[in-house]
C-alpha cells in the first residue's frame, strides 16, 4: 500500500509544483496589488502546503514514527509564522519573494529529512533562528540610512574574518572554509558576500572616478586573493564575478566588463596550474568516468542518480540518494532529482531563476544608487551560487563545492540567505515607499495646478469683463480722444496682458 501511496504522491507533486513554478512568472504580469496577481498568490500557497503535506505523508509512511509528524507540525507552525509577520508587519512586502523562500525552506527539509533526521532537524532550528533574528532587517534597511557611511568598516570586518580563516580554519574538501567556536561551526565567507556588496556598493555610491574605481578594485582583490590562498575557490568566484558585474553597473563602460572577463580566464588557467584540488576537480568534469573510484567517484554519482530517477523520480525512499557523495549540502540536487524527478528539479531552477529576477527588477526600480548597487550585487551572488552548485552537479561546469541556497544542508549558508531575503524585502518596501511618495507629489501638483487654472480662469473672465466695460463706455460717451481715460485702458489692459504671460 505505501509503494502505491509513494508512486502517486511523486506525481502529484511534481504536478503541483509544475503549478507553483508557472505561477511564478504568469504573476509578474498581472497588477500590482490586484485580484488577479492575489488570486495566483493564494494558489501558489496553496500548491506549497500540498507539497509539503503530501511529501510527509509519504515520510510517515515508510518511518512509522511519530517524531516525523510531530516534525511536521512544527514546521507547519513556522511557515504560517513567517506568512504572519510579512502579511502583518510588512504589508508592502514582496509576496512572491517570501513564497520562494518558504518554498525551496520547505524543499531542504523534506530532502534532509529523507536522507538525515537529525540533520534535518537542525537546519529547521537554525531557520527559526534566522527568522527571530532577520524579522527586524527590512525596518532597518527601511530607517537606517547611515548604512552607507560605514564603508571601511565593511571592508575591514570582511578582510579580518576572512584572514581569520586562512590562519586558524579548519580544511574541508581542501580548503580552508570555516572554524569552530564554543561547539559552533561557522562558515565566514558566507557572511562576507553580504558585508562586501555593502562596501563596494558605498564606494560607487560615492564616485565612479578612475581614482575611486582603482582603490575599490584593490580592495575587492584582497578579499578574492585571501580566498585562493584559502582555496576556497568557489567563495573566490562569486566575489570576483560580483564585483565585475557591480563596476559595470556603476559605470557602463564595457571595457571594464571585458577586462574583468580577461582577468578571470587568466586567473583560471593560473588556478589549475597552481592548485591540485582544482586540476582533480576538472579532470573529473572532463571525464568523471575515467577515474570513478577516484576523483570522478562525485560527479559520476551524481549523474547516474540523476539518470536513474528520470523525468519523474523513483519517489521518496525508493531511491539510493545516500549512495551520493555529500548529498545533503553540495549535491543535494542530485538526491532531490534521483527520487522527485528532474521535472521537479527542473521547477527548483525555475523558481531560483524567479528570485533572480526579483532581485534585478528591485534594482532596476529603485531610484536610490546605493540601495540599487545592493540588490544588484546581492541578486549576483544569490544567482551566482544557484548556478555554480547546479552546473557543478549537472557536469556543465567544474564542480565548486558550493551549496544549493535554502535547500542544502548548511547553518552558516541558510542563515545568511535568509538575511539576504530580507534585506531584498527592505528594499522592496523602500521602493514602494518611493512609489508612494511620488504618487502623493502628482496629487498635489494636481492640486496646485488645478487652483492655478481657476485663478488663470478667473483673471481671464476679469480681463474680459473691463475690455466689455471699456467698450461699452467709449460707445457712450464717444471720448475716445480722452487722453486720461485711453491711458487707464491701456493700463488696464497691460495688467492682464502681464498676467497671462507670467503663467
Amino acid at each position: 500500500m505505501i509503494h502505491l501511496i509513494t508512486e502517486l504522491s511523486k506525481y502529484l507533486m511534481i504536478i503541483l509544483f509544475a503549478f507553483y513554478a508557472y505561477y511564478s512568472f504568469t504573476v509578474l504580469a498581472a497588477r500590482e496589488g490586484g485580484k488577479r496577481q492575489k488570486r495566483m498568490f493564494r494558489t501558489q500557497t496553496t500548491c506549497m502546503f500540498l507539497i509539503h503535506l503530501d511529501a510527509y505523508i509519504v515520510i510517515f509512511g515508510n518511518q512509522q514514527e511519530i517524531k516525523y509528524l510531530m516534525f511536521y507540525a512544527m514546521q507547519l507552525v513556522f511557515f504560517i509564522v513567517v506568512f504572519i509577520i510579512y502579511r502583518l508587519i510588512y504589508k508592502k512586502s514582496a509576496r512572491l519573494v517570501v513564497n520562494h523562500m518558504c518554498m525551496l525552506l520547505m524543499i531542504g527539509f523534506i530532502i534532509l529529512t529523507r536522507l538525515d533526521y537529525s540533520s534535518a532537524v537542525k537546519q529547521f532550528s537554525i531557520a527559526a533562528i534566522a527568522i527571530v533574528v532577520t524579522v527586524f532587517i527590512p525596518q532597518l534597511i527601511r530607517k537606517l540610512h547611515a548604512l552607507r557611511k560605514f564603508t571601511w568598516i565593511y571592508a575591514g570586518v570582511g578582510i579580518v574574518a576572512l584572514a581569520a580563516v586562512l590562519l586558524f580554519g579548519r580544511v574541508s574538501g581542501g580548503a580552508n572554509i570555516s572554524f569552530t567556536i564554543a561547539g559552533i561551526t561557522l562558515q565566514p565567507s558566507e557572511f562576507v558576500k553580504i558585508i562586501f556588496v555593502f562596501y563596494v556598493a558605498c564606494m560607487f555610491y560615492r564616485s565612479t572616478t578612475f581614482k575611486q574605481i582603482c582603490i575599490t578594485t584593490v580592495v575587492a582583490a584582497l578579499h578574492v586573493i585571501i580566498l585562493v590562498l584559502s582555496t576556497d575557490l568557489g567563495s573566490a568566484l562569486i566575489f570576483f564575478i560580483t564585483y565585475v558585474i557591480m563596476l559595470w553597473a556603476a559605470t557602463r563602460k564595457p571595457s571594464y566588463l571585458f577586462a574583468g572577463i580577461g582577468v578571470g580566464v587568466l586567473a583560471a588557467l593560473a588556478a589549475d596550474r597552481l592548485f591540485s584540488h582544482v586540476r582533480v576537480r576538472v579532470e573529473a568534469w572532463r571525464d568523471p568516468f575515467a577515474n570513478i573510484d577516484g576523483s570522478g567517484w562525485q560527479v559520476a554519482q551524481s549523474l547516474f542518480a540523476i539518470g536513474t530517477g528520470g523525468w519523474f523520480g523513483m519517489g521518496l525512499y525508493q531511491g539510493l540518494p545516500n549512495k551520493i557523495p555529500v548529498a545533503s549540502s553540495d549535491f543535494v540536487f542530485s538526491a532531490i532529482c534521483e527520487e522527485m524527478g528532474i521535472i521537479f528539479g527542473i521547477c527548483i531552477i525555475l523558481v531560483c531563476f524567479s528570485c533572480f529576477i526579483m532581485f534585478l527588477n528591485i534594482a532596476m526600480q529603485i531610484k536610490d544608487p546605493f540601495y540599487k548597487m545592493i540588490a544588484l550585487g546581492l541578486g549576483c551572488v544569490y544567482g551566482i551560487q544557484v548556478i555554480l552548485n547546479v552546473g557543478g552537479v549537472i557536469k556543465f561546469i567544474p564542480s565548486t563545492g558550493l551549496t544549493l541556497p535554502l535547500v542544502s544542508y548548511g547553518g552558516s549558508s541558510i542563515l545568511c540567505t535568509i538575511v539576504m531575503f530580507a534585506i531584498i524585502q527592505g528594499l522592496y518596501i523602500l521602493r514602494q515607499d518611493e512609489g508612494d511618495s511620488n504618487v502623493q507629489a502628482r496629487e498635489k501638483s494636481k492640486q496646485q495646478s488645478g487652483g492655478s487654472r481657476d485663478n488663470r480662469s478667473g483673471w481671464e473672465d476679469g480681463k474680459k469683463a473691463d475690455q466689455s466695460q471699456t467698450r461699452q463706455q467709449a460707445v457712450r460717451t464717444g471720448v475716445e480722444s480722452d487722453e486720461d481715460e485711453l491711458s487707464k485702458k491701456i493700463e488696464e489692459q497691460t495688467r492682464w496682458e502681464d498676467m497671462e504671460e507670467l503663467w
